[in-house]
């Protein structure tokens, strides 16, 4: 899909479920696109302190084990104020504020950003773009219909508009993606052979993440002994071999900032109040550049 957005296809799709559901979303799409007149209704669905975040720390951090994604929500929700149509947090509040600030930054590291999760996200999408490439040029590929829709043509925020490409999406789910990456496995492309086998058997991607963006020297030699190993062409051994970058911003204090409320009635943001350090240098994104390449390549 070109020139569209996760975004842009959600707000698709609730609008196509509000039609569904003949305008009883009206008031819930308001609020999440912050046209209703209360704006602290907006900023409890879609905030950096919103409910969901609240709620989906917890429960990842339950989940995969890690304890340090464990907040004090309710804690958070009972301290919650409105002032001048903006939601703050009372003064005593401020160290469990900072504590969710600190889990998440934590939980994205451990988590969501992981350089194993980055890794096969990079190995499915490339897996898929190798199959719509295929698929594009004429070439057979197993797919159920919905994702077929997908990998034989291109659509952009346009196409959405079509009520049947927009079922197709919505019936698109892991059973369609993976089903179709088992049989690729055996497809008589090798590019596409070996990414599906390697994702399907977990020969994961080998990563590694630093401060500065990587050498092309060092980009291009993994790049030929990709080619080499696989006996394939130089321009697909950019399939294997993959490089950019990821953002780590744990609070932004220009985008709906935090802010605490003070006895005095005054009100001041979480990065100037907090005494940690640590809270006023995670108010700044952090970048991190990866470099990664096929396992059975060794250290390259």
């Amino acid at each position: 899909m070109e020139g569209i957005s996760h975004e842009d296809v959600s707000a698709l799709v609730m609008d196509a479920l509000n039609t569904q559901f003949g305008g009883k979303l009206d008031l819930g799409l308001k609020i999440f696109r912050d046209q209703h007149p209360r704006h602290a209704l907006h900023q409890l669905v879609s905030s950096q302190l919103d409910v969901d975040r609240m709620d989906y720390l917890n429960r990842d951090s339950f989940y995969t084990g890690v304890s340090e994604g464990v907040i004090g929500g309710d804690r958070i929700i009972k301290m919650l104020e409105i002032v001048d149509d903006r939601l703050v947090v009372e003064e005593k509040a401020i160290y469990s504020i900072e504590k969710f600030i600190v889990a998440r930054r934590l939980m994205y590291w451990q988590v969501y950003l992981h350089k194993t999760v980055v890794a096969c996200e990079l190995m499915l999408v490339e897996t898929l773009r190798r199959a719509k490439q295929l698929a594009m040029d004429g070439t057979g590929v197993f797919a159920s219909p919905a994702l077929l829709q997908f990998l034989t043509a291109r659509h952009d925020r346009s196409s959405f508009q079509d009520p049947d490409i927009l079922a197709d999406f919505l019936r698109l789910d892991d059973h369609d993606v993976m089903g179709a990456v088992k049989v690729w496995m055996r497809h008589p492309d090798p590019v596409l052979s070996r990414l599906s086998t390697d994702l399907v058997e977990r020969h994961n991607l080998r990563i590694r993440l630093r401060d500065t963006p990587w050498e092309q020297d060092r980009i291009d030699a993994l790049k030929q002994a990709v080619a080499k190993h696989l006996k394939i062409d130089l321009a697909d051994a950019d399939r294997f071999v993959l490089t950019g970058s990821i953002v780590n911003n744990a609070y932004d204090a220009g985008y709906d900032r935090i802010e605490l409320l003070y006895k005095d009635g005054s009100v001041r943001d979480i990065a100037e109040a907090s005494d940690n350090m640590g809270i006023q240098a995670m108010a700044k994104p952090v970048t991190k550049y990866y470099l990664a390449w096929p396992r059975w390549l060794g250290e390259g």
